[in-house]
């Protein structure tokens, strides 16, 4: 009778798994195999990590609070006839698929400084905390009570100290340390005002209610002060050497300041993620003139946030990835930490190297995730073939994710090459359009190649069988790692 009924639950699931919408052919294969080779462990796997449902209570929440703030592409103070006006017309539908991700118009009069590194992150975005007059906003993934960690949660503390506004977001997971430490509770008993994004709670009651799996994480890095300045980038709150898992650092991260009127997009961000935790309504922000813009070079450049998530299509990332690729015409260079492709994504990066693009993907040479670090060599063969020069970082681990396209286009965020980035986690980035911007982008690159090693195809055709084997099984499983 047991034996039967798992047969039965199996039979259930791997119908249900075929059946689910928006799904990629390689996921649903992935699933039908984790669920048939490996008993009861599968279906539990299944029950909790199979479907994005982020729980009908949760999905409400946010279907509330999209509905109360303004249309992203309507938002007080946009210059948009400047930044179509400024954007060369081959350029222009890398912003049209931005928008029908969504909603945010591409705007123009933006200014930005790619930082050096990490600490120099940290230490520009304590700077602006303490100038700030009105308002401080911030969502980390990842934040930890150690050196760079104390030195923000400080900084929120000075803030709201004198009379600033401070609203602090972490991931429930990702920043349990930080949740359970007493800087926390310090930063709570000053007047900061703390959310914990999608509490993880109990995983069996979830599984039996049916509300929504536990790794479905908001995966955003923001930062907006006072509706005149914004942070985009890689970089989670912790120091480079990123103590929890000491052996593979340091981290290596690249976040831009940016000015303009694209500040205002992240600010709706924040404030949808906001406003789906909490009871506070942050419209009066979003609809506020804008603060005077810091001079700049020039009359700044055209740029839009690209928001991704479980409740937007999960073709949307790698469309604006793919946009990308196919855009280039003479030069590519991508960085990611994790790279787990859907097909669209390694097909066109194949076909940027095969058209005579100089096509460049510079990946870690050691990951923290070893089951994305050999399936992420799997793809190695075929990108080799086409062209495509790879590269291994060999220093740390590499975990900037930049796009960059013929030195006028840059794509900067937290989103990586992934199906979690893709399909269950919330992401943003940034797209912009500045030769300046991208040379700064374009030469940090370079520097990550610098430090890295070429992987050649003789290399990958000397790999013996058990590590081909290796690889390849768990690209299989790629879809669910």
């Amino acid at each position: 009778m047991i034996v039967l009924l798992h047969l039965l639950v199996q039979a259930a699931l791997i119908v249900r798994a075929l059946l689910r919408p928006d799904r990629e052919p390689a996921s649903r294969i992935a699933w039908v195999v984790v669920i048939l080779a490996v008993p009861v462990i599968g279906i539990v796997a299944y029950l909790l990590l199979g479907e994005r449902r982020l729980g009908r209570r949760r999905e409400a929440r946010r279907a509330s609070a999209r509905a109360r703030l303004p249309d992203p592409a309507r938002i007080a103070g946009y210059p948009a006839a400047v930044a179509a006006a400024d954007t060369p017309e081959r350029r222009q539908p890398l912003f049209v698929v931005g928008q029908s991700i969504s909603g945010f118009a591409a705007v123009g009069g933006n200014h930005a400084e790619l930082l050096a590194d990490s600490d120099a992150a940290i230490a520009a975005m304590v700077a602006d905390i303490d100038a700030a007059r009105d308002h401080v906003h911030l969502i980390f993934y990842i934040w930890l009570p150690d050196g760079n960690g104390r030195r923000m949660g400080e900084a929120l503390i000075r803030a709201a100290g004198r009379g600033v506004i401070c609203r602090a977001m972490v991931d429930d997971l990702g920043s349990r340390a930080l949740v359970t430490s007493g800087l926390w509770a310090a930063m709570g008993a000053a007047g900061v005002r703390l959310s914990r994004a999608l509490v993880v709670g109990n995983p069996l009651l979830r599984v039996l209610t049916m509300t929504g799996r536990i790794d479905l994480r908001n995966h955003r890095k923001i930062l907006v002060i006072d509706n005149r300045v914004t942070y985009c980038g890689s970089q989670n709150c912790a120091d480079p050497a990123f103590l929890p898992k000491a052996k593979y650092g340091p981290w290596v991260d690249a976040v831009m300041r940016i000015t303009g009127p694209v500040v205002r997009q992240n600010q709706l961000l924040f404030a949808l993620d906001w406003m789906s935790e909490n009871d506070d309504d942050l419209e009066a922000l979003l609809l506020a003139p804008l603060p005077p813009a810091e001079a700049g070079p020039g009359p700044g450049f055209t740029a839009q946030v690209i928001a991704t998530g479980p409740m937007i299509r999960p073709s949307a990332a790698p469309e604006m990835f793919t946009s990308l690729f196919y855009s280039a015409r003479a030069e590519l260079i991508v960085t990611t930490p994790y790279y787990v492709p859907v097909d669209s994504i390694q097909s066109g990066l194949r076909a940027a190297a095969n058209r005579g693009v100089a096509t460049t993907l510079v990946l870690p040479a050691r990951n923290d995730d070893f089951a994305v670090g050999a399936a992420a060599r799997s793809y190695y063969r075929d990108l080799l073939a086409a062209g495509v020069a790879i590269h291994e970082f060999r220093p740390g681990l590499l975990h900037a994710k930049s796009v960059t396209v013929d030195g006028e286009v840059t794509l900067i965020g937290s989103a990586n090459m992934d199906c979690r980035s893709f399909a269950l986690n919330f992401e943003n980035n940034i797209l912009l359009h500045d030769p300046g911007v991208t040379a700064a982008m374009r030469r940090r690159q370079h520097d990550y190649i610098a430090e890295s090693r070429r992987v050649t195809a003789a290399e990958v055709a000397g790999w013996n069988l058990p590590r081909q084997l290796w690889n390849n099984t768990l690209a299989v499983v790629g879809p669910v790692l």
